[in-house]
């Protein structure tokens, strides 16, 4: 699927957000850089992303990695 260029930085900022949550997990430690602040602007980003019915993989929020 060929994005148009709003869509493509809409899902960037969101794969953005993914790895930060993605490296703060790796990094462990019960100090956190994405926060609810993060968390929120991320339900923001998602719910303009399934308006637009665009395709992104999940931010898995609440499983540890080993």
């Amino acid at each position: 699927m060929k994005l148009q260029s709003k869509d493509e930085s809409l899902v960037a900022f969101y794969e953005n957000v993914r790895r930060q949550v993605e490296l703060d997990k790796r990094a462990g430690g019960k100090y956190r850089l994405a926060g609810d602040g993060v968390r929120q602007y991320a339900d923001k980003l998602r719910e303009e992303i399934d308006r637009r019915r665009l395709q992104v993989e999940p931010i898995d929020w609440d499983s540890e990695l080993p």
